[in-house]
This record gives C-alpha cells, sequence and structure tokens, in this order.
C-alpha cells in the first residue's frame, strides 16, 4: 500500500485554484486538473487524506474519456509529456494530473438519477416526486427507476449545489443547449451504466459537466463517472429496500457520524483504519472498472 498521501500541489511560477479535492493550474489556453488525496465530507475538506485517492480518480475518468467516445477535453495524463516549469516535482503529480482544454464551462450540473437514493429518496418519501418529477407509487429506496432522470442543478462555489426545475435550465442556458445537454447525459449515463453493470459495479446516479471550446462546440469536461461524482454499488450485494454499500468515502462518512462532531467545527483525523478501507474501496472501484491492477 502506498503511504504517501498528496494534500496539495505547488508548480512554481504558475496561477493555482484550489478547490476541495483539485488543484488547478492555468496554462493559458490549457488547464492542469490535479486531484489530491484530500477527502471531503458533510462540506469539511478533512485534516486526513486518503492514499492514491487522486490517482484513482484521474484514471478512472481517463478510462471513460477513452471508452466512451463523446468530444471531452482531456489531452493527456501522461506528465512526461507536460511542458512544466523547471523544478516541477513530477513525482507527486504523476498518475494524478490531467492536462486538459479550456473551455467556457456551462453552470449548470448535469445529474442523472437511474436509482432513487440520497435527496431523492427523501423527496420522495414526502411528496412522490425526485426534484419535482413524479414517480410511480410504491418504490422503496435504492430501487432501479424504469428509465433514469435528469435532473439539473446550479454549480455552486461552496456547499450544496442547488437543484433546479428544467424550466429554469431552459433560462439559465437556451432551450436548444438545454435539449442537448440532457439528451447528451442521459445517454452517456446509460452507456456507462450498462458497462459498469457487466463489470459488477451499479451506477445508481451521477453528475456531468460540459463546456464549450474555442471553436463553440459542447465537450464533457471535469471528471466523469468517477467514485466522486456518481454512487458506485457492488451489484452483488444489491438489494433494493435499504441503503446501499458502496465504492466511494462511506466508511469517512459512517466514522464521522458516529463520533461526538458537530459539523459545525474542523472535523477530526481519521483512524488509520478508515484511511485504509476508504482507499481499498476507491482502488477495487478502479479495477473492476477497468479490468487493471492497480499500481503506482
Amino acid at each position: 500500500m502506498s503511504t504517501s498521501v498528496v494534500l496539495e500541489t505547488s508548480i512554481p511560477n504558475l496561477p493555482v485554484r484550489r478547490g476541495k479535492v483539485r488543484d488547478v493550474y492555468d496554462l493559458g489556453d490549457r488547464i492542469l486538473l490535479v486531484s489530491t488525496d484530500r477527502i471531503s465530507a458533510f462540506d469539511w475538506v478533512l485534516p486526513s487524506g486518503i492514499p492514491d485517492k487522486g490517482r484513482v480518480l484521474t484514471q478512472v475518468a481517463a478510462f471513460w474519456f477513452g471508452q466512451l467516445e463523446v468530444p471531452h477535453h482531456l489531452i493527456s495524463t501522461d506528465v512526461v509529456e507536460m511542458d512544466l516549469p523547471d523544478g516541477t516535482d513530477r513525482d507527486s503529480l504523476a498518475g494524478r494530473t490531467s492536462l486538459v482544454r479550456k473551455t467556457q464551462v456551462v453552470p449548470i450540473e448535469c445529474v442523472v438519477r437511474g436509482c432513487l437514493a440520497g435527496s431523492g429518496w427523501k423527496e420522495y418519501q414526502q411528496s412522490g416526486t425526485v426534484c419535482g418529477i413524479r414517480l410511480p407509487e410504491g418504490l422503496v429506496e435504492s430501487a432501479e427507476l424504469e428509465e433514469p432522470i435528469f435532473t439539473p442543478a446550479t454549480k455552486a462555489e461552496e456547499g450544496h449545489d442547488e437543484n433546479i426545475p428544467f424550466a429554469r435550465m431552459v433560462e439559465i442556458v437556451g432551450k436548444e443547449t438545454a435539449e442537448e445537454l440532457r439528451e447528451r447525459s442521459l445517454d452517456i449515463f446509460r452507456r456507462g451504466r450498462e458497462y459498469a453493470r457487466g463489470r459488477g459495479i451499479i451506477i445508481a446516479d451521477t453528475k456531468f459537466e460540459f463546456g464549450r471550446d474555442d471553436q463553440g462546440q459542447i465537450i464533457l469536461i471535469d471528471e466523469v463517472l468517477t467514485p466522486d461524482s456518481s454512487r458506485f454499488w457492488p451489484a452483488d450485494q444489491y438489494q433494493p429496500g435499504r441503503g446501499q454499500p458502496s465504492f466511494d468515502k462511506q466508511f469517512v462518512r459512517d466514522w464521522l457520524t458516529s463520533t461526538a462532531w458537530d459539523k459545525n467545527s474542523p472535523p477530526p483525523a481519521l483512524p488509520d483504519d478508515v484511511v485504509a478501507k476508504t482507499r481499498e474501496k476507491y482502488v477495487e472501484a478502479y479495477e473492476l472498472l477497468t479490468g487493471r491492477a492497480f499500481g503506482w
């Protein structure tokens, strides 16, 4: 097991913006996305990292960009090929760095739900709807929907994104763009879900992001169908009517919930066993999806 954790990166003389997980470097007409090993829960970035998490996210996304055959922003994940400033620590960036085309980001999270889980399940229990979309009566938690549904959200700089009706999305980006993004999102989700199911993973839901390149073409950007942007469930343990085990930060959330942490003050460090189990789940998701052994 890798023991080094990369919580923050530094590239000389390049402007950087840091999100919850990624360090984003501006290269002019291109961008360098570096997935660190930071992990967030309940809208807090935790003081502990998960070894190799950033590499798993980067490599899973790169796998899908190659698998899906849709226009996308990824140029390379090989740091050897990247023109980086002298003095750059390439070893710390290896496997976790994506060189991508810069785009004008469409300000919508394109969420697709194939199963009834999370906030969607909570809303359904109250009103029989998910993001205002009426669903059949009598569905249980984690039930697979007859057809996946598109539930857009506005992108939030901090905290949770806000679900919006499709009509509001039309107001924000225009009818033609909204309909194109809905169609593309549902198509990518269906194809990704079918592939993943054949590899032993149920993709319950996910979110996509899109941007316009310098030709005005809409392309897929950000990460795609990773354990951070999606709910991945092991197919061999799937049982509707309850919450499902998952390939993500479930161990982290469960442990935090079991502590006295009030979720309003800085979170505690994670125990070694929680870190190790969480890493195992991320790596397992990578190996199941790609059919390759994970190793750095």
